[in-house]
């Protein structure tokens, strides 16, 4: 019995499963790069395909990884208060690293740091980090979760038949529902005010013959 222990083996062994997912989840993120003169870049950015069972799986580490970067923006916008625009190692750039704003920028900028080690260390990969902490970060900067969606495929895939999915960041290609609206009854409108001044008249001219009835009635 399986007993407490969630998830799927994916037939695999436990650190073969680990390695799996930081693959998929850096997979995901790297195809965010620039990848202009890349032979290899992916067709679409932000979105791989993979098994559905693969794509469940990876899910939470991604949104993991997005939501650690995303609570560090805080910490980088306090630290640009205290930094410098100096190059390293000129000497304005060391007279800023002896002086007081260093330390404002060191407290300021440790929370960041330690959110890029730690995603550094789930992902396994420096430049995926760094896609996910420049890029990815500031786009889900509002969005309190749910940034990535499973779509699955209807064609599955050739030779052992698996359940293909696509998996992907939210936002880009998202569907927009357009309301239907009620029709506008202006020209109805318009028409009915300009018969009302002609309904006025035969209704005066109505009860104009209507009092000379009466009137030849009495004599």
């Amino acid at each position: 019995m399986r007993h407490r222990r969630k998830g799927r083996k994916l037939g695999r062994n436990p650190s073969h499963q680990r390695a799996l997912l930081r693959s998929l989840a850096s997979a995901l993120l790297l195809t965010e790069r620039d990848a202009e003169f890349d032979d290899n870049k992916p067709k679409v950015k932000g979105r791989i395909i993979t098994t559905i069972s693969k794509a469940k799986e990876v899910r939470p580490l991604v949104e993991k990884c997005v939501t650690i970067a995303r609570r560090s923006l805080n910490a980088e916008k306090a630290a640009l208060e205290h930094g410098t625009s100096a190059e390293r190692g000129s000497q304005e750039w060391k007279n800023w690293r002896e002086s007081d704003n260093w330390r404002a920028w060191n407290q300021a900028i440790a929370p960041a740091l330690a959110a890029r080690r730690r995603c550094l260390q789930l992902l396994h990969d420096k430049e995926a980090v760094e896609i996910l902490f420049d890029e990815i970060a500031p786009r889900f900067a509002d969005r309190p979760g749910g940034y990535t969606r499973i779509i699955r495929l209807a064609q599955p895939r050739l030779g052992d038949a698996g359940v293909r999915a696509i998996f992907e960041f939210v936002g880009v290609r998202d569907r927009v529902i357009e309301r239907s609206q009620k029709p506008a009854f202006d020209d109805a409108d318009e028409a009915s005010a300009d018969e009302t001044p002609a309904d006025e008249e035969a209704a005066a001219d109505g009860s104009e013959t209507a009092q000379d009835n009466q009137e030849k009635d009495a004599e």
